[in-house]
């Protein structure tokens, strides 16, 4: 497939063929290292559902859910339904939308290292707020501070790790990013799991065990080798041919650097990136960057993980039984995105989107017609019905951590140009949080409104993204990230968006390639 870049100063020409090197021990720990960011995002979330759940967290801060808990006569959908619940989880991603965008500078000026570390420190303060909060202002203070370690974290990770990874392996690299963080979505469930029977202050230990990763990021960050990308684009270049030698494990790095070098030139020209990126040159990585996110999260995963232990004791399942069925779906997750590593160097994106895509719908639907027929106010669902519940939402959640789990963060961080690539970060990062942040404050009322139809509200959210791949998305499998760009003037529909330039561009590398 082709690469390349627009303009006179960007990568002109396919160097793809010419990259050496392998996957070297230094790679691989720079990436396990790096991808730790992604494991406190998920216990994040994980924690969230599980803490929420807990009597006694109810009891201190939200006494009026706990007491709406207790009535029998209350509607299975409604009893949970408080905007102030809703805020103790949404409030952390708002703040991270906001830090995103302050991040977006600091991650291209200063380097990808650098937003690690803040984003680190943010996470370490709040964990330790809401570990010792007394009041409602602090437990949000501290959710506020995990948000803007949010922002820094996801902004740089998984840029760290589009640009230290090798070509052939850098979908399966990046992807370390969601399954450190289904790593997180596990062992919340498991804590909240533990710490439920330790009355009254086991949700204090749950929120607090966030330090624990927290401070393995702000380490990790501070040793981690820069990327040669942000060196070379800041003009360290020698310094970014030493960190690619190491990287590959060869001298031989000409073509790569070569390519990293002219497209730092392009970027070093551009002084405003979020304004350059809306240029029509952009527009379909900037269509990505808003909608694979976006597409993310309406694949109603967060409500399940949000509210996984909520949503099982709405449908009847005990207190215990509730966050054992939630901590099956965290490892089930766990197990879906190993499976994602192994296939999408493989497979590629589009396979993986499009059929996960498919079986989401099929799990939501049957979930809704089961809860539907089977579950309404003032009733549980049988032992039987719950299990295939159950079932089909590990099935779901399946699906989900093969396809839109991961390639809704790994495609945004590699079709970008060098010059708008913190910036596009920035924008992923801000639209997955605004979504997460809207369907966090609005899930529990949905649920309420919506009953059994929110599974179907979201089936068919999916069903729009999964025509949204098939005709839009091209392959991005096994493309340079430093020669990305031209792929677009190839693409039936993205050729006709793009300026005249750019396509003659294109074709006049296909003439080059051919006579060579």
């Amino acid at each position: 497939m082709a690469g390349g870049s627009f303009g006179p100063n960007g990568v002109a020409k396919e160097r793809a063929e010419q990259y050496q090197g392998k996957v070297t021990g230094y790679v691989i720990i720079a990436c396990l290292v790096a991808a730790i960011g992604g494991s406190i995002f998920g216990y994040d979330i994980g924690v969230s559902g599980g803490v929420t759940s807990m009597d006694e967290f109810l009891d201190e801060f939200f006494h009026a859910v706990y007491e709406k808990k207790k009535h029998a006569h209350e509607s299975n959908y409604c009893k949970y339904d408080n905007q102030g619940l809703a805020a103790f989880t949404s409030s952390l991603y708002l703040a991270g939308l906001v830090s995103t965008l302050v991040a977006s500078p600091i991650t291209r000026n200063y380097g990808r290292r650098a937003s690690i570390v803040c984003g680190g420190i943010s996470f370490l303060v709040g964990a330790g707020l809401n570990a010792g909060a007394v009041n409602l202002a602090m437990l949000l203070t501290g959710r506020i501070m995990l948000g803007v370690g949010i922002g820094f974290g996801n902004q740089a990770v998984p840029l760290y790790l589009s640009e230290v990874a090798p070509t052939h392996l850098r979908g399966g690299l990046n992807m370390m990013f969601q399954l450190a963080t289904t790593l997180g979505i596990f062992t919340a469930n498991m804590v909240n799991f533990g710490t439920q029977k330790l009355k009254p202050w086991g949700w204090r230990l749950s929120l607090g065990l966030a330090a624990f990763p927290a401070l393995l990021m702000t380490l990790g960050g501070y040793f981690l080798p820069e990327t040669p990308n942000s060196l070379v684009e800041r003009g360290l270049t020698e310094r970014g041919r030493h960190v690619l030698e190491k990287l590959r494990g060869t001298k031989n790095v000409d073509a790569e650097l070569q390519d990293m070098v002219d497209a730092s030139e392009l970027a070093n020209s551009i002084k405003h990136p979020f304004r350059n990126i809306l240029q029509k040159r952009h527009r379909p990585q900037l269509v990505m960057a808003i909608c694979m996110p976006m597409f993310q999260i309406l694949t109603g995963i967060n409500s399940i993980l949000f509210y996984a232990p909520v949503l099982f004791q709405t449908m009847g399942f005990g207190g215990n039984a509730s966050l054992y069925s939630s901590a099956l779906t965290g490892a089930v997750l766990v197990l879906s995105t190993l499976i994602s590593i192994g296939l999408v160097d493989k497979l590629g994106r589009r396979a993986l989107l499009i059929s996960g895509g498919i079986q989401m719908i099929i799990c939501q639907v049957i979930v809704a017609v089961i809860l539907g027929v089977k579950f309404g106010d003032k009733q549980e669902l049988s032992k039987g019905y719950s299990v295939i519940v159950v079932i089909f939402i590990c099935l779901f959640v399946v699906a989900f951590g093969w396809s839109w789990g991961p390639l809704g963060w790994t495609i945004p961080s590699e079709i970008f140009p060098l010059e708008t690539r913190s910036a596009g970060q920035s924008i992923t990062v801000a639209v997955n949080l605004l979504f997460t942040f809207i369907i966090a404050q609005a899930f529990l009322a949905l649920l309420c409104a919506f009953k059994f139809g929110i599974f179907l509200f979201f089936a068919g959210w999916v069903t729009v993204m999964t025509i949204f791949v098939y005709f839009l998305l091209p392959e991005t499998k096994g493309v340079p990230i430093e020669e990305m760009t031209l792929l677009w003037s190839k693409h039936w529909f993205w050729k006709k968006i793009l300026p005249a330039t750019t396509n003659l561009e294109a074709d006049n590398n296909n003439d080059t390639n051919s006579s060579a």
